[in-house]
């Protein structure tokens, strides 16, 4: 690297206790829906992190007891030494590239509502269980002889800890998901002895579990501590101004200090309503009061940000999750000056959502997340090409323009046959909607790697139909022609389009994205669930006399609740003066209004409207393939050896599906497995 290169200061070594990392590059903890179910994936995806050049790897939250944990969710256990080899594997790919292990032991408490072990959980205060699902559970007072309990069950984790050979512990009090928190926090904390009460006594717990665990095992490891910056309650929880002082009060006790925003939906906020760096005003100042490292995070995507984040004294570590997972070779290409070929993270909260449905978790610009190990798939190492020489990707959306690089990446001559004048397909439609903006790099980072390659050509305005596909002589065809949004109301609610008057003004997302967009009173059924209803609600609002969005579910945008954006897409919507009409479905539109039905009880009632938004399901745009596929038997003549329809013209979802399945497509094109195989590895419990 050269000496004068503005980044250095982020690959200066930093001391962190008895451990020395040998960058600023703090891949912070993250889950990812594999765990304990899932190992050698986990372990795999944390290794090429490290191969990436991040200079200390964490874990996801790690259960230290069986007497808190948080069934159905999947993260990784160390409630026994049996479970040691299990953490052990992941700390041994980590220091193959000399980056810092560390593990982030969890006690869940009122976050824990043991539907696993049935054991009856803990909390300082008995309250009932503070999770997702609403469990109906409730967590009895901890005794005198349980916090003692739990100091040495902290001890025993350090232990198994530090046998599995990691350098870095981190105690987790963050998030509302840790019992450190718990007694920091007076929400959750109403005790009167010694552990309630004042700051001091709230901070008794932490102050002992970080003394009584460096005592144990400090003569290697580094201890951390993972705090909220702010609770975000109003005043009513553990606040910023308190954190402040907890970190006077206790400024070197641990060996380092981890922040990290409220709630989790407040710490890893979307990019459509959090920018890069958001939590920078909550961690200022913070620096100055220790004399320990601290490490921030703040979706980091920009090195010129990081550099900044050092130089103006806010933090020490620029601690990352999801910019990690969108492109693991981030330090690396930072290094080697690569910037301009950092897969950015596009702040999508599709990753979360591996971990929220139990599940591996995915990555919009990242397809190889969580298939390192499963599929042998490593995020910048790819196959020679097989035995073929070329191929022809009709449509440049995400599933496309995916295939497209890793095919050039592989030495195809490629060429992309795109129908409209501009490349991207839904995702260069979608960047112009409120708080999308930055889901366009999804384009542009395959933009910029396909024009470098000169064996990737792309054609605009270049509508194909079968007889040119069979005439041009490419060994292979991939049909990426995309999706569309229904017109008659099929989706979940109903399979059977809508009774609908012919001259009803009705509307797709399709339309309002092309700019055809309605005025007046207008409604927006939503039956799709995800983020494009309430998108569309948002956008009305600067057009239409008075929106209402309706939907059969019970909440606004009920899937994002995996993507930690629900509760936020229902309050913008409430403040932007949106009715919102739950628990409803459109059973009829007319020229004047609609009709709904109750879904519990059937009631129906019209209201009047001007418009309706219809974002119901999508159909896939596979004429072509269609049509290439009912001449099948004339392929071989034209030279063609396979045609594969992909991504959302095989059956449309989420933009990670599409990048995806042209990822895997062009990963597999020539590789002799028969589709009867297993398609990727899984972990098994042997007797």
């Amino acid at each position: 690297m050269n000496e004068n290169d503005r980044y250095k200061i982020l690959f200066e070594s930093v001391e962190i206790g008895p451990v020395t990392a040998k960058n600023r590059f703090y891949q912070v903890p993250h889950c990812n829906g594999g765990g304990y179910r899932d190992p050698s994936a986990v372990a795999e995806m944390r290794r090429i992190k490290a191969e990436g050049g991040w200079g200390v790897v964490f874990t996801e939250q790690v259960e230290l007891h069986h007497s808190s944990e948080i069934t159905p969710y999947i993260e990784l256990r160390l409630w026994e030494d049996d479970d040691i080899p299990m953490i052990t594997k992941m700390a041994e790919g980590i220091h193959k590239h000399d980056a810092l292990a560390g593990i982030e032991l969890a006690y869940p408490g009122i976050n824990g509502p043991n539907l696993y072990t049935r054991e009856v959980p803990m909390a300082p205060t008995p309250l009932p269980i503070r999770s997702y699902t609403n469990d109906p559970v409730s967590a009895r007072v901890m005794t005198k002889r349980d916090i003692r309990d739990l100091r040495r069950w902290h001890r025993d984790a350090c232990l198994r800890t530090k046998t599995a050979d990691y350098d870095l512990i981190c105690l987790y009090g963050a998030h509302g998901f840790g019992v450190i928190q718990h007694f920091l926090s007076p929400l959750t904390n109403q005790r009167s002895d010694e552990y309630g009460g004042s700051l001091k006594n709230r901070s008794r717990l932490m102050s002992e579990l970080i003394s009584e665990c460096r005592d144990a095992v400090g003569d290697r490891c580094a201890i951390a501590v993972r705090l909220s910056l702010d609770e975000q309650t109003d005043g009513l929880g553990f606040t910023n101004t308190e954190l402040r002082e907890l970190v006077a009060m206790h400024a070197d006790l641990p060996d380092l200090w981890d922040f990290a925003h409220g709630s989790w939906e407040d710490c890893s906020s979307s990019s459509r309503f959090s920018e890069e760096s958001s939590q920078t005003d909550l961690v200022a100042g913070i620096r100055q009061l220790t004399s320990k490292p601290v490490v921030g995070v703040g979706r980091f995507t920009s090195p010129d940000t990081m550099v900044k984040q050092i130089k103006d004294g806010v933090l020490d570590f620029i601690g990352c999750a999801r910019p990690s997972i969108a492109d693991p070779f981030l330090p690396n290409k930072i290094k080697q000056d690569k910037v301009d070929e950092i897969r950015e993270c596009i702040g999508c909260n599709i990753c979360i959502t591996g971990d929220m449905t139990m599940s591996l978790s995915r990555c919009t610009q990242n397809p190889t997340f969580m298939e390192e190990w499963r599929r042998g798939w490593h995020p910048e190492i790819f196959a020679n090409k097989g035995g073929s020489d070329s191929v022809l990707i009709v449509g440049s959306g995400p599933a496309g323009l995916e295939a497209a690089r890793v095919l050039g990446e592989r030495g195809y001559s490629v060429v992309i046959a795109e129908a409209k004048q501009e490349i991207g397909g839904r995702v260069q439609r979608e960047r112009s909607l409120p708080g999308l903006s930055a889901w366009g790099r999804v384009a542009d980072y395959r933009k910029y790697q396909i024009e470098r390659m000169a064996n990737v050509d792309i054609y605009l305005d270049s509508l194909l139909d079968a007889d040119q596909v069979l005439s041009y002589g490419f060994n292979h065809v991939a049909v990426a022609t995309g999706a569309h949004w229904r017109r008659d109301g099929v989706a979940r609610y109903h399979v059977k389009p809508l009774p609908i008057e012919s001259n009803a003004r009705v509307y797709t997302p399709d339309d309002i994205m092309e700019d055809n967009i309605p005025s007046g009173k207008v409604v927006v059924y939503d039956d799709d669930h995800y983020y494009m209803g309430g998108v569309l609600s948002e956008l009305l609002c600067s057009y239409a006399g008075h929106v209402t969005l309706v939907t059969p579910s019970a909440n606004v945008s009920d899937w994002t609740v995996n993507t930690l954006e629900q509760y936020t897409i229902h309050s913008r919507l409430a403040s932007l003066g949106v009715k919102i009409v739950l628990n409803r479905a459109v059973s009829e539109i007319f020229s004047d209004g609609i009709d709904t039905v109750c879904r519990y009880t059937g009631d129906k009632e019209h209201d009047q409207c001007d418009a309706v938004v219809l974002v119901t399901a999508q159909r896939s745009e596979d004429k072509l393939w269609q049509e290439l596929r009912s001449r099948e038997s004339e392929w071989a003549d034209a030279g063609i050896q396979s045609i594969q329809v992909i991504g959302d013209a095989n059956a449309p979802a989420p933009i990670a599906w599409a990048t995806f399945a042209g990822h895997r497509y062009a990963r597999e094109l020539d590789m002799d497995k028969s589709i009867t195989d297993m398609p990727f590895r899984r972990d098994q419990l042997l007797n």
